[in-house]
C-alpha cells in the first residue's frame, strides 16, 4: 500500500511545493525562542510581536526570503572584563521564520518597549470566474 501524500492526491494538482514546506517547517523545531504573538488587527491585516527584551535596533534584521519572513537577531557580547555573580539573561542569538502566504506582503516594524512588532498585510481575495469553451475535437 502506497502512502498517500498531498502532492499525489489526484484532486490537488499543483501543490508539491505546499507539502515540501511543509515538511521543511516540522523539520525545522523552533526552540521557542523568542516567544512572540501572531494577531489579527483586521480582516485584511496581522501582526507579529516578538519578545525581544536586552535587544537593540542595530541588533535585528529582518528579511523576506522565498515567501519566508525571517527575523533575526544577534547581541554583541560586552561582557568582557565585566564579573557576573549571576548570570540569567543570556545574550544569544536567534532566528524567527515564519511563512507567507502568496499575496501577504510585509509591511513596517516598530520596537517599543522591549517587543518587536512586523505587520503585515493581505490583498483582498479578487472573486475570478473563468467559462472555459468546449470545442469539438
Amino acid at each position: 500500500m502506497s502512502k498517500l501524500t498531498l502532492g499525489s492526491h489526484p484532486y490537488l494538482l499543483g501543490f508539491e511545493q505546499l507539502e515540501r514546506l511543509l515538511e521543511r517547517n516540522a523539520k525545522s523545531g523552533n526552540e521557542g525562542y523568542p516567544p512572540f504573538n501572531i494577531e489579527q488587527t483586521s480582516q485584511y491585516s496581522y501582526r507579529i510581536t516578538l519578545a525581544v527584551a536586552g535587544f537593540c535596533e542595530a541588533d535585528l534584521a529582518i528579511t523576506v526570503e522565498e515567501k519566508q519572513l525571517v527575523i533575526r537577531g544577534r547581541q554583541n557580547d560586552d561582557a568582557e572584563g565585566r564579573l557576573f555573580l549571576h548570570r540569567g539573561i543570556a545574550a544569544r542569538q536567534f532566528q524567527r521564520s515564519f511563512v507567507l502566504a502568496e499575496g501577504v506582503e510585509v509591511g513596517e516594524a516598530i520596537m517599543e518597549n522591549g517587543l518587536l512588532h512586523v505587520d503585515l498585510t493581505r490583498a483582498e481575495p479578487e472573486t475570478v470566474v473563468q467559462t472555459v469553451k468546449i470545442r469539438k475535437g
